[in-house]
């Protein structure tokens, strides 16, 4: 039976909840306030409460119709894209402009007409979901955060015990969301990549296009430390070595040229010498446009310089490992991401591609090499470079 839209949240609704279990979950919500990358956990916890499939928190841009979903889990990357392609039509959308922060609707209530519509027959239904649930969380200028929960068709459809429990979490929820200001999806993009940047081995740095460097990683950090290989000049990457420096810089303004991140050749390895024998390869990947740009937005990123010692990890992939394997610049990009311990998604956000186009470069990348897995390839890779640091 669907929901009457007048459905009014009581406290009988939250029966089979314990009391603990819900303050535990509001409590988890407003540490989220002051930690953002608590709402992942936070989220599957809100869904698990709810007898919920998936779930997470989606930015709208009001103005461009366009639907970034931040912290989702249980849903394939085909969803998440036609779900993308297609919210502007969906009663989600529609509902959204006239309803008040903080009011809870599910696709199930009466007028919503749930399985006469477009969007779930083209978006719901081939993805074997039920039901959404979802209340907007905040809204700012042109763009609105809300949070959501789903249930696939094995489940039953959301009733109002479920609208009531929502009703429960929602200003806790918004209160949140206000304190931290997490409608700036800039600053939470930032953050998750800071920390995916953070764990990797190699020196990450970025840098505008006149080369002032506006972020370093860990790893960079510990690099310009050391100063036997790389250092810091008017805020500008400077190897200590001369022809390295004037090299580097030379890479960085091609990387910047207009129309440099649409060609193969864009990419440059450049050598940087430490005084006794050693020292680090460095990598460029131009970031200024498409997907990158508004992934890379708050740090006001044009390129991405990566620098490693190659002694200590496999050097970049390079022009001979392209040409011999006849890759493509997208899977040597793909690749390059994934030998620096990158992981799909991360790799994905990176990059500015969606998850789905980096298993399809794999699966290129497979056929072409002669692997069947993802560390195969990786090994490979690590084989065909140079024997460095062997006596």
């Amino acid at each position: 039976m669907s929901i009457s839209a007048s459905a009014a949240p009581a406290r009988s609704e939250t029966s089979g909840i314990s009391a603990q279990a819900l303050s535990d979950v509001i409590g988890a919500v407003y540490d989220c306030a002051l930690d953002p990358l608590l709402w992942p956990a936070t989220c599957r916890r809100i869904s698990d409460l709810c007898e919920s499939t998936g779930g997470g928190i989606c930015v709208h841009d009001l103005r461009q119709m366009r639907n970034d979903q931040l912290f989702v889990f249980g849903y394939p990357p085909e969803f998440l894209e036609k779900l993308g392609a297609q919210y502007a039509d969906s009663p989600m959308a529609a509902a959204d402009v006239v309803s008040n922060i903080g009011d809870v609707s599910a696709l199930s209530m009466a007028q919503f007409h749930l399985r006469e519509g477009r969007f779930f027959r083209e978006v719901l239904e081939p993805f074997g979901l039920q039901d959404m649930m979802w209340f907007p969380a905040l809204r700012t200028g042109g763009r609105m955060a809300s949070l959501h929960a789903s249930r696939k068709n094995v489940a039953p459809r959301y009733q109002e015990h479920d609208v009531g429990l929502f009703n429960l979490l929602a200003p806790h929820v918004c209160r949140a969301l206000a304190i931290s200001d997490a409608l700036d999806i800039r600053a939470l993009h930032s953050e998750m990549l800071e920390k995916t940047l953070d764990g990797l081995a190699a020196g990450v740095f970025l840098t505008a296009r006149d080369g002032q460097v506006v972020y370093m990683n860990r790893a960079a950090e510990q690099q310009v430390r050391a100063g036997t290989s790389v250092r810091l000049a008017n805020n500008r990457l400077a190897p200590t070595d001369s022809a390295a420096r004037a090299a580097l810089s030379k890479a960085i303004g091609e990387s910047t040229r207009d129309g440099a991140a649409d060609s193969h050749a864009s990419e440059h390895s450049v050598a940087i010498p430490d005084a006794v024998g050693g020292g680090y390869i460095a990598t460029l990947l131009p970031i200024e446009s498409g997907q990158r740009r508004g992934i890379l937005a708050p740090f006001a990123a044009s390129v991405a310089v990566f620098v490693q010692d190659p002694i200590q990890a496999p050097p970049m992939p390079g022009e001979a490992f392209a040409r011999l394997h006849k890759l493509t610049g997208g899977e040597r990009r793909v690749l390059l991401a994934l030998s620096q311990g990158l992981g799909g998604m991360e790799a994905a956000d990176m990059l500015g591609i969606s998850e789905a186009t980096v298993r399809t470069h794999l699966q290129h990348m497979y056929s072409k090499t002669g692997t069947s897995r993802q560390s195969d390839l990786l090994r490979l890779l690590s084989n065909s470079a140079p024997p460095l640091g062997v006596h």
